[in-house]
């Protein structure tokens, strides 16, 4: 851990705060596994699982597209500031189940260009671990990540039976408010400032923002093989 890094929230950064994180966001989500199913078959009863597909498929390319901007967007402004938005927004829907489901739907996709909460954890672990403990701090969080989405869906589906879907959702809320407060107050920004860019205005390279660098990346990489093999065929 870097001595350097400034306190703001609660003692140094440590792996405990990105898990907690990663666990609340989760579980939120993991709530309404029952809830939002029945919410898309009373809104799509002949296209249920369709419609489920095309919501997250479309929150997954927007998050594909978003998230070496976002990661590169906190190597220069810090990591709580993002973790902050992209939780708020990736929770934002959440209350809208019951409020309005087109919208909820219309949100989901629109929140996967903040969607990308795990990569922004992943650099903050990245920021207050050395090397050789980063693969174990990697697997705490992943493990928590896990654990949250093998209770809640259970949790909500339990309470969605005894109390119904509306009493999930505000508990979800709940949880995702909670959350947000948590980084807001609790969490301590990881990157020093000295290992940031000169200034808050530093440029963003659009090579650290293309979603498709590591793709180019590997297809040169296999090309170099093919390369080699054929010149020593």
């Amino acid at each position: 851990m870097n001595p350097t890094v400034q306190l703001q929230g609660f003692g140094r950064p440590s792996v405990y705060h990105a898990a907690i994180v990663i666990f609340l966001e989760f579980f939120a989500w993991g709530l309404l596994t029952t809830p939002m199913l029945n919410v898309l078959h009373d809104t799509f009863p002949q296209h249920t699982f369709l419609m489920n597909g095309l919501i997250q498929g479309v929150k997954g390319l927007l998050s594909f597209l978003s998230a070496p901007l976002i990661g590169a967007l906190s190597d220069v402004w810090g990591r709580k500031p993002f973790l902050l938005c992209t939780v708020f927004f990736t929770c934002f829907p959440i209350p809208l189940m019951k409020i309005s489901p087109w919208w909820y739907f219309a949100m989901i996709s629109m929140s996967g260009v903040f969607s990308v909460t795990f990569s922004v954890i992943f650099a903050y672990v990245a920021d207050i671990t050395q090397a050789h403990e980063r693969s174990t701090a990697y697997g705490w969080v992943s493990a928590t990540f896990a654990a949250s989405l093998v209770s809640s869906p259970a949790i909500g589906a339990l309470l969605s039976a005894s109390y119904g879907d509306s009493l999930v959702v505000l508990v979800a809320t709940v949880v995702a408010l909670l959350d947000i407060c948590f980084i807001l107050l609790a969490v301590p920004e990881s990157l020093p400032e000295k290992m940031r860019p000169l200034s808050w205005g530093a440029q963003i390279s659009w090579r650290q923002a293309d979603p498709f660098a590591l793709f180019r990346i590997r297809t040169d990489h296999l090309l170099g093989i093919d390369c080699y093999i054929m010149q020593h065929a």
